[in-house]
């Protein structure tokens, strides 16, 4: 064997095999559908009239949205109860009690000149302006310090970092940083400090949090009275370790609230999704899997087998990173997760088909020969249709929060798996695989030593389809009209997490099975309700906002499934998909098309990188257009959804570019639309291979998963049907118009 297939093969190996450990040993977060959690009933006290409204609540709920995910905890829900409450449930959270400190804790960071011990009443000196107001707080040791009014805010920081000081000693500090006008107050602070002696208590400042002395630093004597520390940054020093370092940092990061809050409640809640929806799901994993298996099997035989093994390998791998990092995993993200799978397929038909077209061309071929042209004539569509999606992927995590920045992790893990899957194990294996005797004497075993039936009739029949493009821009302009037709006359169906809604809770006598309660409220007209169980015998129902006759009956169904339940609340919750949460994923989404449009447009034509994002453009108004049409609601389940289109859509067009951009470099006379013809016929079969794969899990989680999943696997339905289409017959197309005009 040679060194690079024993390089593939060691990492291979060394891959599965740390996989393996991790999923053994590091149990998975499950999510508040799969699993429930813990809840917090938060109460604003706000300390003026001012602040006695929705809106203070509403920055307050953001502010502990920003808290929650410093916490570590994903995919938490956060939503307004009534005017004053906020209600937090959190996923797997090790320490309860931690959390709800963290939470409810103001975070009142204050900067302050120290002017003497309680004890000392020396007056300040002539240089130092006196101020009216003055606190006595105890310092680290517990002596009293005569402080001034705060000279700094914690409004005034740019940003706190927990870092661990391994050279100097210091420990665990956190480092803040100022921004703006707090640059020159924290060097007139220190330059007013520094105007005392070396060891005058006058001589230190007290870094304040929530009326507590945290740390009271001696001013260093190399700092000139006057001039004081520049450069905008200090640190936070004292007995810390990791996770108060930490905490503290989170603290100043997330900002003060903007009213206090206390805690009035904390219970254990249920799962919003039953054993039956899970079990539903489960099985329609099993049979797509099973169908995108055989699918491989039936077109690229021992190829399509070596396939299904990288594949697993590929699920495999996933899973562990996403529980070495500590992701959550909810039913649509782990329904994604299945569909993840199938879309790998792709990077596989993608080296198969081309070492088919390998085969074809060459006067004495051989299935081994033919695979590793496959490989390398394959890798620039992998690399680039992968990379373009891991633009996406980073820029939804840095620039979005919440589940949107969970999904961007799920994504970026699913393709790099994608990508070791591909390159790595499936090539390993079938390197091994066609060097054996008995495969050489049979190639035809392989499944890449015969064109196969699609390509073949594609050749003979040698169809123009791009002799017309502006005949399926037309259909493509009227399938837009149609969808934002539908937009504008049917309106969109946005569900609770977006519009808020109604918060019922009832007391039973007996415990109620959420099961239960699910199914009668669908048959009593409540088939979207989100159920959960909560405390001891208490049932909580999330909905949209409600009649009163719609109360009623709600009400009268719980009496009748329990006997008797007595009402506990009911108010108007506002939506869990805050202001800045929505806002944050549009500027995410905006940034990340044009990312990817200014990536292909490097890596390719500006022209093609502009068909492309045009037609992912062109993928989401239609997924949303139908919905529209069809009256579905657009919640979280179809966020998720339509951020599944937009990862993906975009990799049919840079295969078909990639290989029109490579038959032009071959043939610089031939026309760009007959170009385009060649590469749209090459890449067919890819394409449609690729698209079966995925339809077939889809199609059982559709018709197997449950009605929690119908919606979802419906719209991802329609996203891969629209989006082959767009590929061939907007992108393509738009790209030989704009050629034709440049």
């Amino acid at each position: 064997m040679q060194r690079s297939p024993r390089i593939r093969a060691l990492i291979a190996l060394t891959a599965v095999a740390l996989s393996l450990h991790i999923a053994f040993t590091v149990p998975v977060r499950l999510g508040l559908d799969l699993r429930g959690g813990t809840q917090f009933v938060l109460e604003t006290r706000p300390t003026t009239a001012d602040d006695a409204d929705s809106e203070a609540t509403e920055r307050t709920l953001e502010v502990l949205r920003g808290r929650v995910d410093a916490l570590g905890v994903t995919e938490p829900t956060l939503t307004r109860s009534g005017t004053d409450r906020i209600v937090v449930e959190l996923p797997g959270v090790q320490d309860p009690r931690k959390a709800a400190d963290v939470l409810g804790r103001t975070a009142q960071l204050t900067f302050h000149h120290v002017l003497g011990t309680a004890a000392d009443t020396a007056t300040p000196p002539e240089s130092l302006p006196e101020r009216p107001h003055q606190l006595v707080l105890a310092d680290e040791s517990g002596q009293a310090l005569r402080l001034q009014a705060a000279s700094l805010t914690g409004k005034a920081v740019d940003k706190a970092t927990a870092r661990f000081d391994q050279q100097g000693g210091a420990g665990w500090h956190v480092t803040v940083d100022f921004e703006g006008p707090g640059k020159e107050g924290w060097a007139r602070l220190t330059g007013e400090a520094a105007c005392r002696p070396d060891g005058d208590p006058a001589r230190r400042v007290a870094i304040v949090l929530d009326d507590k002395i945290i740390s009271s630093p001696q001013v260093d004597p190399s700092v000139a009275c006057g001039s004081g520390i520049s450069g905008g940054s200090t640190q936070i020093t004292g007995t810390f370790d990791d996770s108060e370092a930490r905490e503290l940092a989170l603290l100043i990061n997330g900002g003060a609230l903007p009213v206090p809050v206390e805690t009035i409640e904390q219970r254990t809640v249920g799962p919003t999704l039953g054993a039956e929806a899970l079990t539903a799901s489960a099985r329609a994993a099993v049979v797509g899997a099973a169908l995108t298996s055989l699918f491989m099997i039936v077109v690229y035989r021992l190829m399509g087998v070596l396939a299904v093994a990288a594949l697993a390998c590929y699920g495999l791998i996933a899973y562990a990173a996403l529980a070495a990092l500590g992701a959550t995993l909810t039913l649509p993200g782990l329904a994604g997760f299945v569909l993840a799978i199938g879309m790998a397929v792709d990077a596989n038909v993608l080296v198969f088909e081309r070492a088919r077209e390998e085969y074809a061309a060459r006067s004495r071929p051989t299935p081994r020969a033919s695979l590793s042209a496959g490989f390398r004539g394959a890798f620039s569509a992998i690399a680039d249709s992968n990379v373009t999606t891991l633009v996406a992927a980073g820029l939804l995590f840095f620039l979005a929060s919440g589940p949107v920045r969970g999904f961007g992790v799920t994504l970026g893990i699913g393709v790099l798996a994608s990508m070791v899957s591909a390159l790595v194990i499936t090539r390993a294996l079938a390197e091994y695989a066609v060097a054996r005797r008995g495969v050489r004497r049979r190639p035809r075993l392989t499944g890449v030593a015969h064109i196969g039936a699609v390509r073949d009739r594609l050749t003979r029949a040698d169809p123009r389809l791009m002799r017309h493009p502006r005949r399926w821009l037309a259909v493509s302009a009227a399938a837009l009209v149609l969808a934002g037709s539908g937009i504008a006359l049917r309106g969109l169906g946005f569900g609770v997490e977006f519009t808020g809604g109604r918060l019922v809770e009832y007391a039973t006598d007996t415990p109620v099975d959420a099961d239960r309660a699910r199914t009668a409220l669908a048959d009593a007209g409540f088939p979207r309700a989100v159920v959960q169980t909560s405390g001891e015998n208490q049932l909580t129902f999330r909905t949209a906002h409600l009649t009163d006759a719609e109360t009623a009956s709600l009400t009268a169904t719980v009496n009748t499934l329990t006997g008797k339940a007595d009402l506990l609340r009911d108010e108007t919750i506002g939506p869990s998909l805050g202001k800045e949460l929505r806002q944050g994923a549009l500027i995410a989404l905006t940034v990340a098309l044009v990312a990817q449009l200014c990536y292909l447009a490097a890596r390719f034509r500006r022209l093609l990188g502009t068909s492309a994002v045009a037609a992912l453009a062109h993928d989401v108004v239609i997924l949303v257009g139908v919905f529209a049409w069809l009256g579905k609601p657009i919640d979280g389940v179809f966020l998720a959804a339509l951020l599944t289109v937009i990862g993906y859509s975009v990799n049919d067009s840079v295969v078909l570019f990639d290989r029109i951009r490579e038959l032009a470099r071959r043939d610089r006379e031939t026309p760009f639309a007959r170009v385009a013809d060649r590469a749209l016929l090459q890449t067919l079969p890819r394409t449609v291979n690729t698209g079966m794969g995925a339809a077939f899990i889809l199609t059982a989680l559709a018709v197997l998963g449950g009605e929690t999943l119908t919606d979802f696997a419906l719209a991802l339905l329609i996203g891969l049907a629209v989006g082959t289409y767009s590929s061939m017959f907007t992108a393509t197309p738009l790209a030989v118009e704009l050629h034709s005009r440049a």
